[in-house]
C-alpha cells in the first residue's frame, strides 16, 4: 500500500503548492511571537509610587518636579541590597501644615511615620500606555488544516476581546482563552507544513518555520514603539489571524489512530522520552520567557535591548541546520541546554559595571535556549512511532504552556529577593536539561519509527528494514541498482 511519502514522490517533494503553503505558514509564525511575548510591551510596569493628593497640589503649588516629589513622598526601602524609593509605601504627613517650606532640600523625613498606599499610584512612563497604568495593577482528532483553522479563529475573537477588556478580570479571562488558541495553532502548522513536503526537505522547512517566529520578534519591539497604546498593539497584532482563517490550504488528512497518553508511558524507552522531553518543553518555556521578560525590569531601553536579543536567535537556525547531519540531534541539542545554562548563572555574577560584557554573555544564553526550543520540536517528532507521533508532541509541549505560566512567577517573585536570583534557577533547569538529552537516542540517520516495537527494540527495526530493503534490491534491474538509495539512511 502507498504511503504519503511515495505520492510524494510521484507528485513532488516542494513543488509549487507546496511553497505556497510555507510561506503562507512562515506568515503566521511571525504574529504570533506578539502572542508570546508581547507582553513585555503591552503589561510592562514603569516606576511608579503611591498617589497623595495632597502631596500633588503642594507640588503643584511649590513646583517641584515629579522626582522632587516622589522623593518627598516615598520613604527609602533596602530592595535586592540597594535603597530605593518605596512603590507601595509613603510618608504620613499632612501637607496641608503651613510651616513646610517649598524648598525640597530642606526637607528632612527621617523622622516622618510611614503608611501603605491608599489613593493609587503616580507613573512615570512619558506618556505610553500599558495595561498596568490603565487599570492600576502592580489537536488533532479533526485533522491539521481544520485545527490550524480554528486556532485561529480563537485566536481572533479572543485577541480583539483583549484589546476592548474593560477591566483588569475580563482582560485575564480574554487573554487565557487567547492563551489557548495560539500555542495549538502554532504546532498544527508545524505538523501541517512537514507533512506535507518530502522527507529531505521536513527538517529544514521545521526550522525555517521557526525562524519567522524570530522575524516576529524584531518587528515586536518595532510595532511597540511606534504604537504606543497597549490596545492599538493588541489589535495589530491579533488582525493577521483574521487573514488566515480565509486562505484555502489543501490538507486534509484527519488522524484516526487510536493513541492515548498510555501508549507514551506504558513502556520503558516510551516513558524515558516522554519525561525527557516534556522537561525539555517547560525548561524552554521558562528560560525562553523568562529571558525575554527580564528585558522589562532591567531599566534600560527596552527597545534597543529587546531587539538586540532578539536579533541573536537567528544564528541559532542557522546552527541547527549546520549541524544536525553532520554531528546529529542529541549532541547539539545538550550542548545548546548546558549553553544556556552556563550563560544565565554567569551573568548572574558579572557586575553590572561591566554592562557589555554582561549582555553579550546574556545574548549567548538567549541563542543557547533559542536553540533548545527549536530542536525539541523535531526531535519530538523524530522519537515517537508514526501512529502516536503527532498526539505525543501534542503531550509533551503542554508542558511549554505550563513553562509560560511559571516564568513570570519566578521571574518577578525571585527577582524581588535579587535581581539576578532568577538567572540561577534558569540555569540549573537548562543544566539538568541538558543533561536528560544526553540520555535520549541518537535519530541522525535512523528511520523514524512505526511502532513502540521499533522504539523499545531499535536493532530489530533496522535489521527489519535492511532486509526489506536488500529483498528489494534484488528485485531491481542491475542498471537501477547503482541509483538505489539504501531507506536506513533517510
Amino acid at each position: 500500500m502507498a504511503t504519503f511519502d511515495d505520492i510524494l514522490e510521484e507528485a513532488g517533494k516542494f513543488g509549487h503548492c507546496q511553497k505556497r503553503i510555507f510561506a503562507l505558514l512562515c506568515l503566521v509564525s511571525m504574529p504570533w511571537a506578539g502572542v508570546y511575548v508581547g507582553i513585555v510591551f503591552q503589561g510592562f510596569t514603569p516606576d511608579h509610587w503611591c498617589r497623595d493628593s495632597a502631596a500633588v497640589e503642594r507640588r503643584e503649588a511649590c513646583g517641584w518636579s515629579r522626582e522632587e516629589s516622589r522623593r518627598l513622598t516615598a520613604p527609602l526601602v533596602n530592595i535586592s541590597g540597594v535603597l530605593q524609593q518605596s512603590s507601595c509605601e509613603r510618608f504620613n504627613l499632612d501637607w496641608n501644615v503651613s510651616e513646610l517650606s517649598c524648598n525640597p532640600q530642606e526637607q528632612d523625613r527621617s523622622w516622618t511615620p510611614t503608611v501603605r498606599c491608599t489613593e493609587g499610584w503616580e507613573y512615570d512612563y512619558e506618556g505610553r500606555q500599558s495595561f498596568v497604568t490603565e487599570v492600576r495593577k502592580v489537536r488533532y482528532r479533526f485533522g491539521r488544516k481544520l485545527s490550524f483553522l480554528m486556532s485561529n479563529l480563537l485566536n481572533g475573537i479572543a485577541g480583539i476581546l483583549v484589546a476592548v477588556a474593560p477591566n483588569y478580570v475580563s482582560l485575564l479571562v480574554f487573554r487565557t482563552l487567547y492563551g489557548f488558541g495560539v500555542k495549538g495553532g502554532w504546532v498544527a502548522g508545524y505538523v501541517l507544513i512537514t507533512e506535507i513536503v518530502g522527507v529531505e526537505f521536513r527538517r529544514t522547512v521545521g526550522v525555517i518555520y521557526q525562524m519567522f517566529f524570530s522575524v516576529g520578534i524584531l518587528i515586536l519591539p518595532l510595532l511597540a514603539y511606534f504604537i504606543t497604546d497597549w490596545r492599538w498593539l493588541q489589535v495589530v497584532i491579533t488582525l493577521s489571524d483574521f487573514l488566515f482563517v480565509l486562505k484555502t490550504l489543501s490538507d486534509e488528512n484527519a488522524d484516526s489512530s487510536t493513541a492515548s497518553f498510555m501508549d507514551l508511558i506504558r513502556t520503558p524507552k516510551m516513558r524515558k522520552h516522554t519525561f525527557i522531553l516534556s522537561y525539555n518543553w517547560f525548561t524552554s518555556a521558562v528560560v525562553y520567557q523568562g529571558l525575554i521578560m527580564r528585558l522589562g525590569i532591567l531599566g534600560g531601553n527596552v527597545y534597543i535591548d529587546f531587539l538586540i536579543s532578539g536579533l541573536v536567535e537567528f544564528p541559532a537556525a542557522f546552527l541547527i541546520l549546520f549541524t544536525i547531519e553532520r554531528i546529529g540531534r542529541r549532541l547539539p541539542f545538550a550542548a545548546a541546554n548546558i549553553v544556556a545554562g552556563a550563560s544565565c548563572l554567569i551573568t548572574a555574577f558579572i557586575p553590572d559595571s561591566m554592562f557589555w560584557f554582561k549582555t553579550v554573555v546574556a545574548c549567548i544564553g538567549r541563542l543557547g535556549i533559542t536553540m533548545t526550543f527549536e530542536m525539541v520540536v523535531f526531535v519530538n517528532t523524530e522519537l515517537y512511532p508514526t501512529f502516536v507521533r503527532n498526539f505525543g508532541v501534542s503531550v509533551c509541549s503542554t508542558l511549554c504552556d505550563v513553562g509560560g505560566i511559571v516564568a513570570p512567577f519566578l521571574l518577578y517573585r525571585l527577582a524581588v529577593i535579587w535581581l539576578e536570583l532568577p538567572l540561577i534557577i534558569f540555569g540549573c533547569l537548562a543544566f539538568l536539561a541538558g543533561g536528560l538529552v544526553l540520555l535520549l537516542p541518537e535519530t541522525r540517520g535512523v528511520p523514524l519509527p512505526d511502532t513502540i516495537d521499533d522504539v523499545e527494540f531499535p536493532e530489530r527495526a533496522k535489521e527489519k528494514i535492511t532486509l526489506k530493503a536488500q529483498q528489494l534490491t534484488n528485485l531491481l534491474p542491475d542498471s537501477d541498482v547503482s541509483s538505489y538509495k539504501d531507506p536506513t539512511t533517510v
